[in-house]
């Protein structure tokens, strides 16, 4: 599998503080079956990190990695905040991408409302970045209007949900609305978005199947992010997995209210 959400570098956001956490997170991600990690420190306001220190970090745990014997390998990412997007200059916004490909990992505001996030998807796009939503089934605004969420896929956007949403980590609701989008075909890919290996573990595949949408996993953890990552056509969902599933239409959701 790969993850391309992760906060597995040490000392830099809220995921491990020691390089020894690092190292514990990557081997439980490995014994769940997980090759390639993309590390996506948060790039926000709270926590301002630049491309240098990122890149040096993950070079530094792909040698304690090796030296360790764990079958991973760590990429340089970020998960950057809707609202530092905007602020970042396009030099160092390139070298934030998703393991040096074309797409951005977005991670939208945990508000009742979007005020400005299509407005920076369509920045992104006009400059050559493509966009890969963070966990929208956490993001209340969608919870609230979907459809926000569904203008933003129909305009090129993709959405990475963490797997242990489905499994109800962040609560019931979160759960309905996560298992509600794989329903309607709302999520292209399913990360750990893990921050350490006891509390916020690296696990995916347990998750979906214990969902019921195991039979995804090969495209939702393998399949789209090799696409993701080198910039390729993103695969179709497969035929058989849709099965007995509906497709995300906009008559299906109905506004609140």
């Amino acid at each position: 599998m790969i993850d391309l959400h992760c906060h597995v570098l040490p000392g830099i956001d809220d995921g491990p503080k020691t390089i020894e956490g690092s190292l514990a997170l990557a081997r439980a991600a490995a014994t769940a079956g997980t090759r390639v990690i993309v590390a996506t420190p948060h790039v926000s306001w709270r926590y301002p990190n630049e491309s240098a220190t990122i890149a040096a970090l993950t070079d530094e745990l792909n040698e304690c990695l090796s030296a360790e014997g764990i079958p991973l390998e760590v990429r340089a990412g970020a998960e950057i905040a809707m609202t530092r997007a905007g602020e970042i200059q396009e030099q160092e916004l390139g070298r934030l991408t998703i393991g040096g490909g074309p797409w951005v990992l977005l991670e939208p505001p945990f508000s009742p409302v979007t005020t400005g996030l299509e407005g920076v998807v369509a920045e992104l796009r006009s400059a050559g970045h493509r966009v890969l939503l963070a966990h929208p089934e956490r993001c209340p605004a969608f919870h609230r209007e979907p459809r926000t969420l569904e203008a933003l896929l129909r305009g090129g956007a993709l959405s990475s949900i963490t797997a242990s949403s489905l499994t109800g980590h962040f609560g019931g609701q979160v759960r309905r609305f996560a298992r509600r989008l794989m329903t309607e075909g709302m999520v292209h890919n399913v990360a750990s978005d893990a921050h350490d290996s006891l509390k916020r573990p690296p696990g995916i595949d347990a998750q979906l199947t214990q969902a019921g949408f195991g039979q995804l996993s090969v495209w939702l953890t393998q399949a789209v992010p090799e696409a993701i990552l080198s910039g390729e056509e993103i695969p179709r969902r497969p035929i058989e997995a849709t099965a007995g599933a509906s497709r995300f239409r906009g008559p299906r959701w109905r506004r609140r209210g």
